[in-house]
């Protein structure tokens, strides 16, 4: 009898009491961590090194591979969760939203379908009601869950383009474009090559794009150029925290009857708090919402809500068929996961912030993201008292850009890597009106005033 035969070919999936054991451990003793450390960009080459031959015939000692993992890999990556990772645009997931995330992976529940989920998909749209709920949407308006905002906003321009397209062109595949100013996030303007969507730049005034300035682009528009059949708002642009003129691009989005998308992937959070509320009015007359749960909702990696006002207008562009998914769409009072956005599979990934809100109570998100925009204050007040240091525009949400007098990009950069290398704080340097300057980003409530304090005694 040859070996292969010899073989159990269900030996992957019995219990293994040993190796559950020392995972369990590893991940009590991470999450036990009151805070957890930084660690370090990788170098590729050690890591090749590292990773050499480990995916052979036999199989490796799971216990050596843990070990691996444990003082390799993980040191290599920076933790976005540490409240000294002020870079980009943190995340900082509850305990609970954490724990959630590991029943999700342990028992495979998937978000597909109503025939096959009915109670993942039940649990993910009541915390999809209360994120509609708290931006002022309609009880006709509901969503899914996806990976991140660039998905996320794939999905609403996909929906934005067709709808206009059939509105002007009588469902023809004949050109529009869509209206962003400069402002608008990367994803946008990839979101747009990938649909074959020319963008229509805003130009404005300030840094935040406003009815005034949407008003004046469309009044030049050419008749006989493509018509724009929707426009994109931001709400907490991700380098800036800039909120558009929420109210007044609405206002002109009605008039014309173009589609009305608010990015606030980032800032969206932010509708949590009292001190800032205001800044998002006009977000309830949206026709479609991107927001990240993985950013400032306290949920882990990946994923991104798509919100629709009218999530049938998506289902119409959005679902699949095929004969074998006949069975899935056999109730038409029910719109699958499957069917508001470009996915098929996917894990229920809404369920950890559907956990975390329920067992934390929305007092303690509202309380949370209320850390940040006090901190940002706080930090805004320190450089404007600091006679080496200047603030580059006004916070308004928990993003701050600074200048230190008289420095290039250079010692910008310099920083960094000595903030790193000392485990003070993990903060780059972006690009603000062609000038390199420092930034903060705030969204985890544990990070301290005396923790950005440290990072300005290093300069």
């Amino acid at each position: 009898m040859s070996g292969a035969s010899e073989l159990n070919p269900n030996s992957m999936h019995l219990f293994d009491a040993e190796l559950t054991k020392q995972v369990f451990e590893y991940m009590r003793d991470r999450l036990s961590m009151p805070d957890v450390p930084l660690d370090f960009p990788g170098d590729p080459k050690e890591l090749a090194q590292a990773l050499s031959g480990l995916i052979k015939p036999e199989g490796n000692s799971a216990t050596e591979i843990l070990k691996l993992y444990d003082e390799v890999i993980s040191r290599a990556v920076v933790s976005g969760d540490s409240p000294r990772f002020m870079a980009f645009i943190p995340t900082a997931p509850t305990k609970a939203a954490l724990l959630f995330d590991m029943i999700v992976s342990c028992a495979s529940i998937q978000g597909i379908s109503w025939l096959e989920a009915a109670g993942s998909i039940s649990a993910e749209n009541q915390v999809l009601r209360w994120m509609s709920d708290v931006a002022g949407l309609p009880e006709s308006a509901g969503g899914t869950f996806v990976s991140g905002g660039s998905a996320a906003n794939l999905a609403a321009l996909t929906v934005a383009r067709d709808s206009g397209r059939q509105r002007v062109h009588g469902g023809k595949r004949l050109p529009v474009r869509i209206a962003l100013s400069q402002q608008a996030h990367s994803s946008i303007g990839n979101s747009l090559g990938i649909l074959d969507i020319e963008p229509f730049i805003v130009e404005t005034s300030d840094y935040a794009m406003t009815k005034a300035d949407l008003d004046r682009a469309l009044s030049a528009i050419d008749p006989s150029d493509a018509p724009v059949v929707g426009v994109v708002a931001t709400a907490g642009t991700t380098n800036a925290g800039i909120i558009d003129d929420l109210a007044g691009i609405s206002a002109t989005a009605q008039e014309h009857g173009i589609w009305f998308h608010v990015d606030a992937a980032y800032g969206g959070a932010a509708l949590l708090a009292p001190s800032v509320r205001d800044q998002f009015n006009g977000i309830e007359n949206a026709d479609s919402i991107t927001m990240d749960p993985h950013k400032w909702w306290f949920s882990p990696f990946d994923v991104a809500a798509i919100i629709y006002r009218n999530p049938k207008l998506a289902a119409v562009v959005h679902t699949q068929d095929a004969s074998y998914l006949d069975v899935l769409h056999e109730d038409d009072s029910l719109i699958n996961p499957t069917d508001l956005a470009y996915h098929l599979t996917r894990r229920a990934r809404g369920l950890p912030i559907w956990f975390s809100v329920v067992v934390n109570g929305t007092d303690a998100y509202r309380d949370a993201v209320e850390a940040s925009i006090s901190l940002t204050n706080e930090v805004a007040d320190f450089i404007r008292e600091h006679e080496d240091l200047e603030l580059v525009i006004e916070p308004s949400l928990s993003i701050v850009l600074w200048r230190r007098k008289g420095w290039n990009a250079k010692d910008y950069r310099d920083l960094q890597d000595q903030l790193i290398q000392s485990q003070t704080a993990f903060v780059t340097p972006t690009s603000w009106q062609g000038e390199t300057v420092g930034r903060f980003a705030f969204v985890h409530p544990g990070t301290t005033i005396e923790m950005v304090k440290e990072v300005f005694a290093a300069l």
